[in-house]
């Protein structure tokens, strides 16, 4: 009797198809890195040309201004004292991301990682070229909302891809794996109903 072709993927195939994946999505999330690096750092030149230091600019009312100040410490100008710390923390959360960046599988992670390194990178650039230079400089921060700490486009990356790493650790990835036990189950059973015939 002739056995039937398995419809599973040989190991062969299956050992492949996450470096295929991987080949795919690499220059994604590096492409999403460099983005907010370069949104970050053209946006930083375009306040320090242009805007006077610690004077508002209004973009919607009061709720959501332009204001530009000099940050030598972390999120709501904590550790001042702290900024050769804060440097090295960043450059390696950017170096953690580049690495995760040829582990990734997922437009989420993509996403995530491409964020949350373009965002250290780009915060770490102040740290090193901007006053007083080393790794003390100050960072540049101008966007403003209501009562919020001042931030800037590098902070907005390291924000959202935090928040879409855990959306798709917490809600999207279980149903992803539970549904793929759900249809490997349905697979098997199926598998064994054509054997017993």
């Amino acid at each position: 009797m002739t056995q039937a072709p398995s419809s599973r993927p040989s190991a062969e195939t299956a050992d492949s198809r996450p470096a295929r994946i991987r080949s795919r999505v690499v220059p994604w999330a590096l492409a999403v890195l460099l983005g907010v690096v370069v949104l970050d750092q053209v946006t930083k030149w375009a306040v320090v040309e242009f805007l006077e230091p610690r004077t508002s600019y209004p973009v919607l009312g009061e709720f959501a201004r332009l204001y530009l100040i000099r940050n030598s410490g972390a999120a709501f100008s904590m550790g001042e004292d702290a900024t050769p710390v804060f440097a090295v923390i960043q450059l390696l959360a950017a170096l953690l991301c580049v690495f995760l960046a040829f582990r990734v599988r997922t437009p989420w992670t993509v996403a995530a990682v491409g964020m949350i390194g373009g965002g250290a990178a780009g915060n770490f650039i102040d740290r090193v070229f901007r006053d007083p230079g080393g790794l003390h400089g100050h960072v540049v921060d101008f966007i403003s909302l209501g009562d919020f700490a001042i931030f800037n486009v590098a902070d907005s990356g390291i924000t959202v891809g935090v928040i879409v790493y855990l959306i798709y650790g917490l809600f999207i990835e279980p149903k992803q794996q539970k549904d793929k036990a759900d249809d490997a189950d349905e697979a098997d059973a199926a598998t064994e109903q054509e054997e017993q015939k």
